[in-house]
């Protein structure tokens, strides 16, 4: 399918129905603000990370007493959402459970993801309905949005930075192997400052799974920047691969399985859990700001 594009007179942004991925998000001259895809390092965009967020321990999610083989981040970023509404400022897509999905998940349930522009805000919201009758539904759900590092408006790679809305004094955890290292780390902020370099993510992800902060603001200590609000979201990954032109800041409601972890979906760190008939809504919001 073709993109579906939304605009206003300070942004655009196409997305592909082919996971409700947001592709590109431009401003009003036409400069991308998303990752180039180079796929020498990854070729994805911003994927909508459901039912799971990270990886499994040994790629099995355990539910009901019984195995199911998952994928890093699940199934949501690999499948075909429905088109049900747009119009010039706004889209909203549809993922419903199949036979597909309930042959790795066994629950049923509905995700919307709506895009929204508004001025210089793209706003993401995220609706999970849990369609069971009498069964709850135990899930993760995360952001993955890549960010063109540098941004394109002329400062150096070495200048841009991640500023925290609030003290983050806790120590942090890292991703290795794809799992949680146990190991907290102490943080690398300074004045609530992540000074980006590529050293930082030489094992992997790093994780603040202690959030206070509900935004955080990116660029250069010029020039535009990218404001990014998560009110409903307690975890915060920040990754890249060594080299590449993006940086991903992932607000989390989940997080990948600490090592060694062999239990039950639901008691697995940051799980969500709806009743049935229930759902949860999950914001976030990109504002591009002079």
């Amino acid at each position: 399918m073709p993109l579906i594009e939304i605009t206003s007179p300070h942004l655009s942004a196409a997305i592909d129905p082919f996971g409700a991925e947001l592709i590109h998000l431009r401003d009003a001259d036409g400069r991308e603000l998303m990752t180039d895809a180079d796929p020498a390092f990854w070729t994805g965009h911003a994927p909508l990370l459901f039912p799971i967020v990270g990886r499994l321990n040994g790629d099995v999610l355990r539910l009901d007493g019984a195995d199911y083989p998952m994928k890093q981040h699940g199934f949501a970023r690999r499948s075909a959402f429905t088109l049900i509404e747009q119009s010039d400022s706004k889209a909203v897509f549809l993922l419903e459970d199949s036979a597909e999905t309930r042959a790795v998940y066994p629950r049923a349930f509905a995700l919307r993801a709506a895009y929204e522009i508004h001025d210089a805000t793209l706003s993401i919201t995220i609706a999970i309905e849990n369609r069971e009758t009498e069964r709850t539904l135990p899930a993760s759900f995360g952001f993955h949005p890549a960010f063109a590092w540098p941004l394109p408006y002329g400062q150096a790679r070495e200048d841009h930075r991640i500023t925290f809305a609030a003290d983050e004094a806790e120590s942090i955890r890292q991703v290795t192997g794809g799992l949680v290292d146990p190991a907290l780390r102490p943080s690398p902020l300074a004045d609530r400052t992540l000074a980006l370099a590529d050293d930082l993510f030489t094992n992997d992800a790093l994780i603040w799974d202690r959030l206070r902060s509900h935004s955080v603001r990116y660029g250069a200590a010029t020039g535009p920047s990218l404001r990014i609000d998560f009110p409903d979201t307690p975890m915060l990954g920040i990754w890249t691969k060594l080299g590449a032109a993006f940086v991903c800041i992932e607000p989390w409601h989940g997080i990948a399985d600490p090592v060694g972890f062999v239990g039950d979906i639901t008691d697995k760190p940051g799980i969500f859990t709806l009743p049935p008939g229930m759902a949860k809504r999950i914001t976030m919001a990109v504002t591009l700001e002079p």
